[in-house]
């Protein structure tokens, strides 16, 4: 029996023990937040660089905020929408799939393709070739023969008279890749190229130049520029290295890993169960880790939460915005007189009145249309730049519109007839469109502060302040 409540107590000791070193300072809905999970959130949000930063209390209040929106986006399900679950994943798989590549594994294919390289080259150096080339096609005549091997022939005696092969190159070689270079081209080994070219270059010293020969896509005269032998694994490694992680090195290894472990289920586990399976795994042993994946789950169901709720029913209530405009107003003021309307140039004079007087006849959100209809349907007579102007913004919206005696006069290039039409707005904006975005984002930011009232009634937030104390501080 002592054995027992000695075991018991035990277990007690080490789970105060535990929560001791990381204690809950925060329940939001019953769920419990550890300092560990806080602090991730805290420190992130308020490193070097951030602009206003918070203290831990102010932040607290922030956090629950934020876990309050999760709170009711998983109480609405949004977790089991197909668009979260397919993004959640791929941004899961990014953080998890390089984790599960074995140690060495990177470094043993690195070796297995520089072996490879050096198998290719049959003990043979590598090389690199410059050439001039005139074309034939497939089906060339007798005559197209006979003029390319006219050709090729007097550029080869033209380098035997002493001629530079990079200026000659760059002058007649009709491949165009390697005369801008001079005719040089990548270094070679062994069947990488037409045997014809590979036979030739091989048979050259550095600095020889061969005999014309024809090849299956025309005539080719070589240079040999240079000869090596492969560089050692050492140098050469990181260079592989990043091409192969280029060509989806990780994501072919831990592919492997994967399917392996699916093999030997015998088709009991999905490559997404053993996904979610590692994930967890993973996330036990690094606290970083998990909180990471957390960040981006909670982040992810924010998002669908707010947007579905909040942001996109505001951006598209109309009447509600114009209400929240009137009632705002004087938020809005400004400290200058703006023009709302148009600068515009035309090619010919009298278009500056004949654009006037189209638009006049038009609603606002017609202007555009009707100028492109009736003087820009077969050529562009009239250029346009329509939208609210501050003093500045337009040189030639200052000095017609706003009056500014210094502004110059800025016609645009081939159109030098300016005109305006719009109105001068002197004690603010006229209509909530006229500072859409500015008035959306506060409309935006009004109802989601009344869905966090709600969501503050509808669950119980429960915070601890002497655990709080202890973030950063223990």
């Amino acid at each position: 029996m002592k054995k027992i409540f000695a075991g018991i107590a035990l277990a007690v000791v080490a789970l105060t023990a535990a929560a001791q070193e990381d204690p809950i300072v925060m329940r939001i809905g019953g769920v419990p937040v550890t300092r560990s999970e806080f602090e991730y959130n805290y420190n992130k949000n308020n490193s070097e660089g951030v602009i206003d930063k918070k203290n831990v209390e102010e932040y607290a209040e922030l956090f629950v905020n934020y876990k309050l929106k999760v709170l009711s986006a998983l109480d609405n399900h949004l977790d089991t929408l197909t668009s979260y679950q397919k993004e959640f994943r791929t941004y899961r798989d990014q953080l998890i799939r390089p984790l599960l590549v074995p140690e060495g594994a990177k470094e043993k294919e690195c070796k297995a393709y520089y072996d490879g390289m050096l198998a290719r080259l049959e003990g043979k150096q590598l090389l690199q070739p410059a050439h001039i080339l005139i074309r034939l096609p497939q089906d060339a005549t007798e005559e197209q023969q006979a003029m390319a091997k006219a050709k090729i022939d007097s550029i080869h005696q033209a380098l035997k008279d002493g001629a530079d092969f990079a200026e000659l190159a760059q002058t007649v070689s009709q491949d165009p890749g390697s005369a801008a270079r001079g005719g040089m081209l990548p270094w070679i080994g062994p069947n990488q190229v037409v045997k014809e070219f590979e036979d030739v270059a091989y048979s050259l010293e550095v600095n020889e130049v061969s005999e014309p020969f024809l090849m299956p896509f025309g005539y080719d005269i070589v240079k040999l520029m240079g000869k090596k032998d492969l560089e050692p694994y050492e140098e050469l490694h990181d260079m592989i290295l990043k091409y192969l992680e280029g060509q989806g090195l990780e994501n072919q290894l831990a592919q492997q890993v994967l399917d392996s472990i699916a093999s030997q289920s015998n088709g009991e586990k999905t490559i997404e169960q053993i996904l979610d399976e590692k994930t967890e795994e993973f996330c036990a042993k690094d606290s970083e880790l998990k909180y990471l994946v957390q960040e981006y789950h909670d982040g992810l169901l924010l998002f669908e939460e707010c947007n579905s709720r909040i942001w996109e029913p505001a951006a598209k209530d109309t009447l509600a915005l114009t209400t929240y405009f009137k009632k705002n107003k004087k938020n809005y003021a400004w400290d200058e007189p703006r023009y709302r309307g148009m600068v515009y140039y035309c090619k010919d004079a009298a278009d500056v009145k004949a654009v006037k007087k189209l638009v006049k006849k038009q609603p606002t959100d017609k202007w555009m249309e009707t100028i492109r209809e009736t003087f820009n349907k077969d050529s562009i007579m009239v250029r346009v730049e329509r939208r609210i102007f501050k003093k500045g913004d337009n040189s030639n919206v200052d000095r017609l519109a706003l009056k500014v005696k210094s502004a110059e006069l800025k016609p645009v290039k081939a159109y030098p007839h300016i005109g305006i039409f719009g109105k001068v707005l002197k004690k603010g904006p006229a209509e909530w469109t006229d500072v859409s975005n500015q008035v959306v984002s506060d409309y935006q930011r009004l109802k989601e502060d009344e869905f966090v009232a709600e969501l503050r009634k509808r669950y119980t937030v429960e915070i601890d302040k002497e655990a709080l104390k202890t973030v950063n501080n223990h």
